[in-house]
C-alpha cells in the first residue's frame, strides 16, 4: 500500500529531494499534497506531474487555510521541508491533526519544542527528523535506546570558514559564505553554515527533540561529512552513522520509518579508501554556537530569539548590509534583553519572534550607521 505524503516547500532542496524519492520509489510512495511559498510556475509544472496531488501557493495562508489543505489532501505523513520561521504553523498544523511529521523545518522544536512535543504525545503522532545529524541521532537512539546513550555529537562540516584567521573573518563576503565544500543548500542555511548558527541551531533543537541537556550534547567538526552523527553509550563506546552526503537518506529514513527501503544511492565504501579527521569547534571565532549553548541552558523564549536575531542578520549580511561577524553581535544583543517568560501557546511565541526581530533591526540599523 501506497504511502500518501504531503511536502510543504516542494520547491525547496529538501523538498525536491523528497519528489526525487517519489519518483524512484513509485510503488511506495504518492504525493498527496504540494506547496510552495512563491515559485508559482515551478508549482503549476509539479501538478502537471504530480496530476493527483492538491497545490496550495504559501504566499499569505493562515493555519487555518493549512488545516483545510491538509484535509483536503488526505496524507498519511507530511514532509516540512521549510525554510526558517515560516516551517511553524504548517508542522502545528499537521500535528493538531494528528499526522506524522517528517521535519527538516529545525526552527520548528527551536521556536516552540515543548509547545509542538505535548501537541504530538496529545494526538498520537510521531516527530521523526529530517536534519542529516537529528535522522542519525534518532536512529541510534532507537537501536541503542535512550537509557543507554551517555552523550551524543553532532558532526559539522565546519564550512567554508573552518580555517580562516579569526581576525579575517570580518572581511568575508557573502559570495564566500555562499561556497559551502560539502552540500548543496538554500543561501540562509549556507550562511548558518559558514557562522555555526545552524550547528547553534541543532544543539537547541537535539536537547529539545531527544530530551537531552547541553552538556550531554557535543559538537565536532568533521570536514568530509560522511559521520552524520555519533552517540556514546554508557559504557564508553561510540556508535556512529556513516553516509555519502546526500539529503535524500534522511529524508527516506524519515519517510519509510520503521522500514528499510534498498535503494539506488551510491553506498560509502571504505575498502577503497578514505579519510575521516574530527577536530574542535573554534568556538572564540564562531560565537553562534557559544550563544546556543548559553540558550539551550535557559527556559522561556531565548531561543526564539536566538533564531528571530539570526533571521534578521543573515539576510542584512547577504545583502551587504552588515559584516560577517555582526551575525553573532546582533544576536548576543538581543540575548541580553529578559526572555524568561515561558511562551505557553503559539501565539507567545509569535510575540516572541515579533519582538525579538526588532530589537535585531533596531541593533543592526546602529551598526550601519557606525558603519557608514
Amino acid at each position: 500500500m501506497k504511502k500518501r505524503i504531503l511536502v510543504f516547500g516542494c520547491t525547496g532542496s529538501i523538498g525536491t529531494s523528497t519528489l526525487n524519492l517519489f519518483r524512484e520509489f513509485p510503488e511506495k510512495f504518492e504525493a498527496a499534497g504540494l506547496t510552495a511559498h512563491s515559485s508559482k510556475d515551478r508549482l503549476a509544472e509539479l501538478s502537471k506531474e504530480f496530476m493527483d496531488a492538491p497545490t496550495l501557493l504559501f504566499e499569505n495562508t493562515n493555519k487555518n487555510d493549512l488545516i483545510n489543505f491538509i484535509r483536503e489532501c488526505k496524507p498519511d505523513l507530511v514532509v516540512n521541508g521549510i525554510s526558517g520561521s515560516a516551517g511553524l504553523l504548517p508542522s502545528i498544523a499537521t500535528l493538531e491533526e494528528g499526522i506524522d511529521l517528517a521535519l527538516a523545518n529545525k526552527e520548528t522544536i527551536v521556536m516552540a519544542g515543548r509547545i509542538v512535543k505535548s501537541l504530538a504525545n496529545k494526538n498520537k503522532c510521531r516527530i521523526l527528523p529530517v536534519d542529516s545529524e537529528h535522522s542519525a541521532i534518532f536512529s541510534l537512539i532507537e537501536r541503542h535506546k535512550k537509557d543507554s546513550i551517555q552523550e551524543i555529537i553532532l558532526t559539522a562540516s565546519g564550512g567554508p570558514f573552518k580555517d580562516l584567521p579569526q581576525e579575517k573573518l570580518k572581511d568575508v563576503t557573502a559570495s564566500q559564505a555562499l561556497k559551502h565544500p560539502t552540500w548543496n543548500m538554500g543561501k540562509k542555511i549556507t550562511i548558518d553554515s559558514a557562522s555555526m548558527a545552524n550547528k547553534g541551531l541543532e544543539i537547541i533543537e537535539a536537547c529539545q527533540l531527544f530530551d537531552f541537556p547541553p552538556d550531554k550534547v557535543k559538537v565536532v567538526v568533521h570536514p568530509q561529512s560522511l559521520v552524520h552523527s555519533l552517540a556514546r553509550t554508557k559504557d564508553g563506546v561510540l556508535y556512529a552513522q556513516l553516509s555519502h552526503p546526500d539529503m535524500r537518506h534522511p529524508i527516506l529514513t524519515a519517510i519509510s520509518w520503521p522500514d528499510f527501503v534498498p535503494n539506488g544511492m551510491k553506498q560509502l565504501d571504505l575498502s577503497t579508501g578514505c579519510t575521516l579527521s574530527f577536530f574542535p569547534p573554534r568556538i572564540d571565532a564562531f560565537p553562534m554556537l557559544r550563544l546556543a549553548y548559553d540558550v539551550a541552558e535557559k527556559d522561556g523564549g531565548y531561543a526564539i530569539a536566538y533564531n528571530a536575531a539570526n533571521e534578521i542578520a543573515v539576510p542584512l549580511f547577504i545583502e551587504g548590509e552588515i559584516a560577517f561577524t555582526d551575525i553573532p553581535k546582533i544576536t548576543q544583543q538581543v540575548l541580553c534583553d529578559d526572555w524568561s517568560e515561558e511562551p505557553v501557546t503559539i501565539d507567545d511565541v509569535f510575540l516572541f519572534d515579533k519582538r525579538a526581530r526588532s530589537k535585531a533591526q533596531q541593533i543592526a540599523k546602529t551598526l550601519m550607521e557606525v558603519s557608514f
